[in-house]
């Protein structure tokens, strides 16, 4: 039976009625806030290529965050950088004085119910903006850093981070940093692996915020091929048998497929992270009049919860009310 019998437009005809049938918008609870913090006080430093955002210092982000909190968002995720001077192996980004460390206490002083992640890598703090040093090839040594790695991990969960997020895409970083946080008494900080991270083009404005793009070279090594999506979620599997918490899909938008598909193959808890190119083409779009921001945005945030996504990782985070409302 179908048309005039059947007429789809009854159940869409009026907003009321589009209410009872829609299904709801992901909750504030499901997002997560990266933020990018740097050392000192009083600082902010709005980032050119991702309007809204900022680099803020610890105690302006305290302050940020009073709103972010008060709207339910359930969490942020760190990115700190390197102080001083840059060196090949990254140290600083595992000192106990660095300013991810001084961050994530003061963070769960301020706000206890707050879950704080940390990202963990090496490219925001090595000379040659790489995610791990580098061998006598030019390549990164894949061993050397998964050490380095689970130094910084620790570092973070022993500041009190509730998760810790290897980044690298090191191969066997997730049972190394599994098993020094287990040797140091810190078995209860949660892992999420960027499982399914792939050398994406999308990722310009975030190195631009973090100043991180590698010297010489690209992450096409040791990131995955964004052609070879099989590969990419083998990542992910072999994570979870490392001993992740949660998994995670990087970028987000232009993978709904490998989202789903990674959602229907595990039971972990899935991330998307929404990341700054995805971001930031729509600010970019609304303000040459081709589309309505906040109903874009909505859309694509709707686009990740629909396609299986239990955490978002998201620059929209703080603006949750301005664009769903509650």
């Amino acid at each position: 039976m179908g048309f005039p019998a059947v007429r789809l437009r009854r159940l869409r005809r009026t907003a009321a009625i589009r209410r009872l049938f829609d299904a709801p918008p992901p909750p504030p609870s499901k997002f997560v806030w990266p933020v990018f913090v740097v050392a000192g006080e009083g600082r902010r430093e709005p980032i050119p290529s991702m309007p809204g955002q900022s680099r803020l210092s610890v105690d302006e982000l305290v302050r940020d965050l009073e709103p972010v909190v008060a709207q339910g968002v359930g969490g942020v995720l760190l990115f700190g950088q390197a102080e001083g001077a840059r060196d090949a192996g990254g140290s600083g980004a595992w000192d106990e004085r660095g300013v991810v460390q001084r961050a994530v206490p003061a963070l769960k002083r301020a706000y206890p119910e707050l879950v704080v992640m940390t990202d963990v890598c090496l490219c925001a703090y090595t000379s040659h903006g790489h995610c791990g040093p580098l061998d006598a090839r030019g390549e990164i040594d894949n061993d050397a850093a998964i050490g380095l790695l689970s130094r910084v991990a620790v570092s973070h969960a022993a500041a009190g981070a509730d998760v810790v997020a290897p980044s690298a895409m090191m191969d066997g970083q997730v049972a190394t940093i599994r098993s020094a946080l287990d040797e140091n008494a810190l078995d209860q900080t949660l892992l999420m692996a960027y499982s399914t991270k792939f050398a994406s083009s999308l990722y310009g404005p975030f190195r631009d915020a973090e100043n991180s793009a590698p010297s010489a070279g690209d992450r096409k090594g040791y990131q995955a091929s964004a052609a070879n999506p099989r590969a990419a979620l083998r990542e992910s599997d072999f994570d979870e048998a490392e001993g992740a918490d949660l998994l995670m899909v990087k970028p987000a938008l232009f993978y709904l497929d490998v989202l789903a598909e990674l959602r229907a193959r595990t039971d972990l808890p899935v991330a998307a992270y929404n990341v700054s190119g995805e971001y930031s083409m729509l600010i970019a779009a609304a303000e040459r009049g081709w589309g309505d921001l906040h109903a874009m945005a909505r859309e694509s945030l709707m686009a990740l919860d629909r396609a299986g996504a239990d955490l978002l990782l998201s620059y929209w985070a703080p603006r949750y009310r301005e664009l769903f409302g509650g």
